[in-house]
């Protein structure tokens, strides 16, 4: 082998040593990365759970508290005809 070839070889090596690390170091960023994102989406779907648990307990009380209110109001009526 020439001096020009071994020059190349070295060059060549070098090159691919270089992108061997910046690949591995960028692996690494990604894997953290896509650790997070799970975590964040785990907290996101527990909250919208929460909020479905929610708006079912909302959904299941808005009858009785829709009779409860039409009972207030009718009360509020006699006693403000009461004092009349």
């Amino acid at each position: 082998m020439d001096q020009a070839e071994s020059i190349l070889v070295i060059i060549t090596s070098s090159v691919l040593i270089l992108f061997l690390l910046l690949s591995i170091v960028a692996a690494i960023y990604v894997i953290k990365m896509v650790k997070q994102v799970k975590r964040v989406v785990a907290k996101a779907e527990e909250v919208i759970d929460t909020a479905e648990a929610a708006a079912e307990a909302v959904r299941h009380a808005s009858g009785p508290m829709a009779a409860l209110k039409l009972i207030k109001n009718i009360v509020t009526l006699v006693n403000k005809y009461q004092k009349k």
